[in-house]
């Protein structure tokens, strides 16, 4: 089990604004009543989430049903293989008398499975070719690049094979992108995902798989973050059946699956997404320049309307019910929760998180969304990607917070890059470090990683890529000699090492962890349209004869160690020793003890740490040969308790050879009979 955390409003820090974040439950829990006609029940909530059944294309025992909500259109119309693309009256949607729906009616011979269509909405002044705003499945075509909508309604559904609950362990996240997975240059598909990678997840030791791109968008190189059909499955991939059978398939490997879910904000495009649907601005978004987000160039969704909520707590709820994902990484969550959208601002103070630049709105919408989630699937995974650190975010709706279980804890991607790239060795602090690798709130978990996908688009480097460069591309064979390169790979593994020792939870980018090299990049314009950077060398980590090989071999043992072991579960990090002049950090995790030495060339022999009791074994250390090191460690070796007298004090000791710039960590037996104190009594 995770270790607990503290309540929200125990923190001294908050005790001014404690009046602030009780208004904010109590504003969920109001807006939960008004959409549920004054029930304050989850599960009322539960049932107001099901747009997604009633608007949209769908099959009754009637025949066909479509309605859309619309409240500006005056005629809406379908059009497509069924009409000859023509207007027809046979597809041709009312207005609900009273309502702001349209609803058409046919027969079961109306349509068939496979036709594509779309709509012509109609209001007052003008019209537009529009693809339903619910649409389940919808396809580009390669030559025009338009999109259409395809009636989805096939003869042999998908059966699932495996009933899936998610452990309650500490999530370690493998983010992957199904479109950029395979070697090949093109787009991948949700089958070869199936086959190929989550087989590889598997063996490296993470426990839940993390997609991007899921959700449609007319742009392949936004990396699935400017949504247009937000109830469809990306078509690049796969039809729908294909990524039920990936998911299904991961969950007979005992993989969690979550999807990164963008409520953020929506694309722009008038004729494949939401803005304009009705021919006004103002339908699913704000009206005005608050409607649109300029450094995105996308659109902002007024998260006070009720039939936004109506769509968007919908769409959580679907993609649970519809796919069997196992939850959600909710992008861009500092957007959504400020008008400044978190732009050039630095959160240096509380009074930051209830000033007037907070959208109450958007906190509200996400502590519903967390509430439907939950009470759809209590063993969902829900992280929010916050920068800002908005106190209450990863606290549970009873702690009065906005119920996420995790928040991304974006600081320490950023503590490592800055260290690599704008610190001299000789002047990195490990005390520095460690503050950063632990500094999270006592009421909240995060989710902590030495990079994402973030860094290493393209116009940035990836982490290895910032320290290593172009020698990369001369220095990996593993006969070369190339001191930057060393650096670089040690460096590369004690980062990892350290971030997931003290971490809540973790996550790697899909190849980060054999540092594959150069950035990603989509095909576009200003690359010839090429696939050569969006996709992943696999053979790098696989041929024994290059370096790539060591770090994918050292990342596979560390997560046997701390994960396949549930070191991350109940135990929290415990600095037993840092010195910025030796640069020598050491914790424990448990029974596991973490010794670090970063400084770049001075190695430390028989070096004095003070521990708890017991018999300590190597387990695993980054300088193995197996893992691209020089092999300066004995392993399985036992290191003797000694004592050395601190403080007037006589200490329980071990010393140890830790070599420049390597990590080791020792497994702690505790003696017969117990656990004794870590200082021993005085000699007389």
């Amino acid at each position: 089990m995770p270790i607990p955390r503290t309540h929200l409003l125990d923190d001294p820090w908050l005790a001014p604004y404690a009046d602030l974040v009780e208004r904010r439950a109590r504003r969920a829990e109001d807006t939960a009543a008004r959409l549920t006609s004054g029930s304050r029940k989850a599960a009322d909530l539960v049932n107001f989430a099901s747009a997604h059944e009633y608007y949209g294309l769908h099959r009754d025992q009637r025949g066909w049903v479509y309605r859309e909500w619309a409240p500006n259109a005056t005629q809406i119309w379908l059009v497509g293989d069924f009409s000859n693309w023509e207007r027809s009256t046979d597809f041709l949607a009312v207005r609900i008398p009273g309502r702001d729906v349209f609803e058409w009616r046919g027969p079961a011979d109306a349509m068939k499975h496979g036709q594509f269509y779309r709509l012509e909405v109609c209001w007052d002044g003008g019209r537009g070719e529009r693809i339903p705003a619910y649409v389940r499945r919808v396809v580009q075509d390669p030559e025009t690049g338009l999109f259409a909508a395809q009636v989805w309604d096939p003869p042999e559904p998908y059966i699932w094979k495996h009933s899936f609950v998610r452990d309650d362990v500490s999530p370690v996240i493998y983010e992957a992108h199904v479109g950029m997975a395979q070697e090949t240059e093109g787009v991948g598909t949700y089958r070869e995902f199936a086959d190929t990678i989550l087989p590889r997840i598997k063996k490296a030791g993470y426990n839940t798989v993390q997609l991007m791109g899921i959700m449609e968008h007319p742009y392949y190189g936004s990396f699935g973050y400017h949504v247009s059909s937000f109830f469809a499955a990306s078509s690049r991939f796969g039809d729908p059946e294909d990524l039920k059978s990936l998911i299904d398939t991961a969950h007979g490997m005992g993989l969690a699956v979550i999807m990164d879910i963008v409520h953020s904000h929506a694309v722009r495009n008038e004729r494949d997404g939401l803005s304009c649907f009705d021919g006004t601005t103002y339908q699913y978004f704000h009206d005005g320049s608050r409607g649109w987000h300029d450094a995105w160039d996308s659109r902002c969704f007024d998260y006070g309307k009720t039939d936004v909520l109506h769509f968007l707590l919908s769409n959580c709820r679907f993609w649970l019910d519809e796919y069997h994902f196992d939850g959600y990484r909710f992008d861009g969550v500092t957007s959504m929760l400020y008008l400044h959208h978190g732009l050039g601002v630095d959160f240096g103070n509380y009074g930051m998180y209830f000033d007037a630049s907070v959208d109450e709105d958007a906190y509200t919408y996400l502590s519903l969304a967390n509430t439907v989630i939950h009470t759809v699937r209590p063993d969902a995974l829900t992280v929010a990607e916050d920068v800002s650190g908005m106190p209450g975010i990863a606290a549970p709706p009873e702690d009065k917070g906005a119920g996420f279980d995790y928040r991304m804890a974006m600081g320490v991607p950023e503590c490592w890059f800055r260290l690599v790239r704008d610190v001299r060795d000789e002047d990195w602090s490990v005390g520095f470090l460690w503050h950063e690798l632990t500094n999270r709130r006592a009421d909240e978990r995060t989710v902590s990683y030495v990079e994402s996908h973030d860094q290493a688009l393209v116009g940035g480097k990836s982490f290895i890529f910032q320290m290593i460069d172009k020698e990369m591309y001369d220095s990996m064979h593993v006969g070369s000699q190339n001191l930057l390169v060393d650096r670089g790979i040690a460096i590369h593994k004690m980062a990892r090492l350290a971030t997931l020792g003290t971490c809540c939870a973790y996550l790697n980018f899909m190849g980060n962890e054999f540092g594959h090299p150069e950035w990603i990049d989509f095909p576009r314009e200003g690359n010839n349209n090429s696939y050569h950077y969006a996709r992943r060398q696999w053979s790098l980590r696989d041929n024994p004869e290059l370096r790539f090989k060591g770090l994918g071999d050292f990342d596979e043992a560390m997560m046997k160690l701390i994960v396949g072991e549930k070191i991350l579960e109940g135990t929290y990090p415990r600095r037993v020793f840092s010195n910025d002049e030796d640069k020598i950090l050491a914790f424990m995790r448990g029974d596991l003890l973490f010794v670090f030495n970063f400084h770049g060339e001075r190695s430390q022999a028989d070096y004095p740490l003070i521990v708890p009791p017991g018999e300590y074994r190597h387990v695993l250390d980054t300088d193995s040969k197996a893992f691209g090191g020089f092999g300066r460690i004995e392993a399985g070796q036992t290191f003797p308790l000694t004592t050395i007298e601190r403080a007037k004090e006589l200490c329980f000791a071990i010393r140890l050879y830790v070599p420049a710039r390597t990590a080791v960590v020792l497994r702690r037996t505790p003696p017969t009979g117990g656990s004794a104190p870590i200082i021993a009594p005085k000699e007389a």
